[in-house]
């Protein structure tokens, strides 16, 4: 009953968005919008907690308890208690850009998520360019990090800024001629068209290494550890969200889980095959992907420590990069 609702709201939607009426298809894709919105909600709760829950097990401890059944309802007291309180800025902050900036880089994020097709007909959009233009505007996150700790007029949020913007002009370019690669094994920069390349066989199967280097830019873009150089408790205090407070900090930390979800999208979509698997609707297939990537992201957190900024630096620039280079080479010599 399940499998069936799944693919006929499919089915519903994609009819609606392929209207020949303007007003219609246009009133199909907002409800596209607020379903995926919903989709990215419910992730950013749960795995809010699920993260605090398994660092807390390895740890030997018990996090979230009290609140709710094994402390499920944990996360939404925090979310009540961060959006009713007062909203403050220090003297020197700049109060109309830099809530602006981080508006604006969450914004980001939830576009490029809308760009993403869930399922073969659960899409808004079939861009042949769709996978170049997700990195494209995935380009502008390190210009609004700066702006946002700037703004802040903090120097540990505007050191925390200009750390984060090294680090991810480091390690957007390997990251790009890897979106490059899998562009060329796949024919073409159409998402959709990426996922039916792996029907028979995952990238991840046929390009390893560039999988291997896809995935620890990722985590750089997504400044998960060891690449969270913003936190640097000891350095920078949070960073360029040290002086960020209230409803917007609320707002920073499901931006990070937003993040996640679409850095664990892209991998599942560029080397996972996407929705293609057995019994399951492609929509849970690639869910259920998304889930296992996420999951072991948060155990590399807890499992290392964070980098100095100097050896991040030097792996995207000295390994990362000649490595992404020659998965280019190979995949050339095997796709040309």
């Amino acid at each position: 009953m399940l499998i069936g609702s799944i693919n006929a709201a499919e089915a519903f939607i994609q009819a609606g968005i392929n209207s020949t009426s303007v007003p219609i298809a246009m009133l199909f894709i907002l409800l596209y919008a607020v379903l995926v919105s919903i989709l990215m909600s419910v992730y950013a709760y749960v795995f809010g907690w699920v993260e605090r829950k398994v660092i807390a097990k390895i740890q030997y401890r018990h996090g979230p308890t009290y609140v709710g059944k094994y402390g499920i309802l944990q996360n939404l007291a925090d979310f009540i208690k961060l959006i009713t309180k007062e909203v403050r800025y220090p003297e020197n902050a700049d109060s109309i850009l830099m809530p602006l900036s981080l508006v604006a880089l969450v914004s980001v994020v939830v576009f490029i998520i809308l760009i993403l097709p869930l399922t073969p007909s659960l899409l808004a959009t079939n861009m042949g360019l769709g996978l170049l233009l997700v990195f494209v505007i995935l380009d502008f996150s390190p210009l609004l990090l700066f702006i946002t700790g700037f703004a802040s007029g903090n120097k540990f949020g505007e050191l925390g800024a200009q750390r984060s913007v090294l680090m991810l002009i480091s390690y957007s370019i390997p990251l790009t001629i890897v979106v490059g690669t899998v562009a060329l094994a796949a024919h073409g920069f159409n998402i959709a068209g990426v996922i039916s390349a792996q029907s028979s066989i995952p990238f991840i199967l046929l390009m390893p290494v560039g999988f291997i280097v896809f995935f620890i830019a990722m985590l750089a873009e997504l400044e998960r550890s060891p690449f969270d150089l913003r936190e640097a408790d000891s350095e920078l205090i949070a960073g360029w969200l040290t002086d960020v407070s209230g409803p917007y900090y609320a707002l920073a930390l499901m931006l990070d889980y937003t993040r996640m979800f679409m850095g664990s999208l892209l991998i599942s979509i560029l080397f996972l095959s996407g929705w293609y698997g057995p019994v399951f609707p492609p929509l849970v297939w690639l869910l259920i992907k998304a889930f296992i990537v996420s999951l072991f992201i948060i155990l590399i957190r807890t499992a290392v420590v964070r980098m100095r900024i100097d050896k991040i630096l030097r792996m995207g620039w000295i390994y990362l990069l000649p490595l992404s280079l020659l998965n280019l080479l190979i995949t050339f010599m095997l796709f040309r």
